[in-house]
């Protein structure tokens, strides 16, 4: 695995960390294949409870590797097209398991989350944010339309007309304004966001973790579900919960008046 996302592992937590400060971690071809290679084991390894998304340096991330696009200006429409179609459909597959997994995804954004890094940002289950972050929906400042969910989370986040302006107009939005919004849960001091978000996931990797997956799922898929649909599927988490060691233990220190000790199982 090349170094352009580096991942750690302790606690239950993963972190992820997107791995090019000098370009504002700005996403190439080599950050992909990195990020393909580390989902792969953060997905499906059952010792990680929760996994954190930052990224190094001043930046969370400045979008797609612009440099790169000014590079390929030379090469003929139809192979401009074809290398751009490759490069956001591998995308796809991160995006995907950010929302499948069953366990909480946390992106934890300083300075610039722009282009891709908003519409990341977006896609993971929580944000918490540094008071001096700012997120863009810059796409149309090049001259091109958002990818990677970004017009999936933002009309549902912050409903259509604020998600065209956001779009449309390609505007910095201030940490306080995205809060206003709903597009993050948490803004933290710049000097404390390190220490916010590792509390943040310390709890969430300590929680009943097959029962936040089970939280994520309901949630993600309501808005696309009918009402009775989503009623059975409650009906269906809630009773996959009951068959956990988590449930269990939770239903005596309730009754025993003491705080549970979730593994996980």
């Amino acid at each position: 695995m090349n170094d352009t996302a580096l991942l750690d592992v302790a606690g239950g937590v993963a972190t992820i960390t997107l791995n090019r400060p000098k370009a504002l971690n700005a996403l190439n071809a080599e950050m992909k294949e990195a990020l393909l290679e580390i989902n792969t084991r953060v997905e499906f390894d059952p010792e990680i409870r929760c996994v954190v998304v930052k990224g190094a340096g001043a930046h969370f991330m400045a979008g797609g590797d612009v440099k790169g696009f000014y590079a390929d200006r030379d090469n003929s429409l139809h192979q401009k097209r074809r290398r751009f179609l490759e490069g956001i459909n591998a995308m796809h597959p991160i995006m995907f398991a950010f929302r499948r997994m069953p366990k909480p995804v946390i992106a934890s954004v300083q300075g610039y989350a722009a282009g891709f890094g908003m519409s990341l940002a977006l896609g993971c289950d929580l944000v918490i944010c540094s008071d001096d972050a700012k997120f863009a929906m810059a796409y149309v400042r090049i001259g091109t339309s958002p990818d990677g969910t970004g017009t999936y989370f933002l009309p549902r986040i912050v409903g259509v007309k604020k998600a065209m302006e956001f779009a449309m107009l390609g505007d910095d939005v201030d940490a306080a304004t995205a809060a206003r919004h709903g597009m993050v849960n948490f803004v933290v001091p710049r000097d404390r966001l390190e220490a916010e978000t590792a509390g943040l996931a310390d709890r969430l990797a300590n929680g009943p973790t097959h029962a936040l997956g089970n939280v994520k799922k309901l949630i993600h898929g309501s808005l696309d579900r009918e009402y009775e649909a989503q009623l059975q599927l409650e009906a269906e988490c809630f009773a996959s919960n009951v068959e956990t060691e988590d449930f269990r233990e939770g239903v005596s220190a309730f009754a025993e008046k003491r705080k549970p000790e979730f593994k996980g199982r």
